[in-house]
């Protein structure tokens, strides 16, 4: 089979084309381009087939195990492919570890060392209970968010633009700066000690539960990440879609319940904001997959990711 590699413009990527055998994969096709071009290494790579003139829709994205022939419309000879750049990529775990990193270490530095004489507060801090238990708390979610990227996700793709991990580390690092200065500063004022116990216990429990989730999420996918669209069913996801950001979200609110800071609660708002953006979509895609029709389970009614609002 003969394979036409060209770029979005009709550009030939490839010069003269990419010979295979007819029994190839869409794999083997990104392992011969990149061994014609070394850079584009195969999660790199986005192939698609080509629209017709004045088609709107979306292009078919080939996928990496499937065969060549799949997508050559009864044709075994030749195959014409559009190529995209998708730019550098590194793993999803490599992305998660860097961005929960900058929190994880960061917290601490504002809590056992003196930097605030460096803003000009001379005088010895007052440590409250409060904060020694914020910092334990904000700690070990990073550390279980850095346990659980090595150890339980499992991902659909297997890469991110690089670009990613400079947004995301910007997001997380100084949101985590920006709390950790205020949660832990010397004229910081805390909260009753029945409010604070209330605020980490709850947000304790929903942390252990955002766990659970998270084990849910898991066991819908082979060790590979491959899996699809199902139907997440058990413990919170029976009344909600995304129980997993459901949690994320209550964790922070008990946080801040117990915290109370203005840095703390634009976290809050900032992540609820991402998150539900997320959620939103992954709810409209999972009731456009399960309609109920030609056979398919029809997708039960459910919270988006706050209940009782939505």
């Amino acid at each position: 089979m003969k394979v036409t590699v060209i770029s979005r413009s009709g550009r030939e990527i490839i010069k003269g084309g990419i010979e295979l055998d007819a029994s190839a994969t869409v794999s083997d096709l990104q392992r011969a381009i990149h061994s014609r071009i070394k850079k584009l290494y195969p999660a790199r790579q986005r192939l698609t087939l080509p629209l017709q003139p004045g088609e709107r829709r979306k292009p078919v994205v080939l996928s990496s195990a499937k065969n060549l022939s799949d997508y050559s419309d009864g044709s075994a000879k030749s195959l014409t492919v559009v190529f995209k750049d998708l730019g550098p990529q590194v793993s999803y775990r490599t992305l998660f570890f860097f961005e929960y990193l900058g929190p994880l270490v960061i917290y601490p530095i504002f809590y056992f060392f003196p930097v605030y004489k460096y803003f000009g507060y001379e005088e010895k801090r007052v440590v409250h209970p409060v904060q020694t238990y914020a910092m334990y708390y904000w700690c070990f979610h990073y550390f279980k968010r850095i346990m659980e990227t090595f150890f339980v996700h499992r991902f659909s793709h297997a890469t991110s633009p690089l670009s990613n991990v400079f947004r995301n580390c910007a997001y997380y690092w100084t949101f985590g700066t920006y709390i950790a200065y205020y949660v832990n500063h010397p004229l910081y004022t805390p909260v009753n000690e029945l409010q604070w116990k209330i605020g980490f216990g709850f947000g304790l429990l929903c942390q252990v539960s955002n766990f659970y989730c998270h084990i849910i999420l898991k066991n819908l996918r082979s060790p590979d990440g491959s899996g699809g669209y199902q139907i997440p069913r058990g413990f919170l996801f029976n009344i909600v879609t995304c129980a997993n950001y459901t949690t994320e979200i209550y964790q922070w609110i008990g946080f801040n319940i117990a915290t109370q800071t203005v840095a703390g609660y634009l976290f809050l708002l900032a992540a609820f904001g991402i998150m539900s953006n997320w959620a939103l979509g992954k709810h409209r895609r999972l009731k456009k997959l399960f309609d109920g029709k030609e056979g398919r389970p029809k997708y039960p009614r459910r919270w988006v990711i706050l209940p009782p609002f939505f």
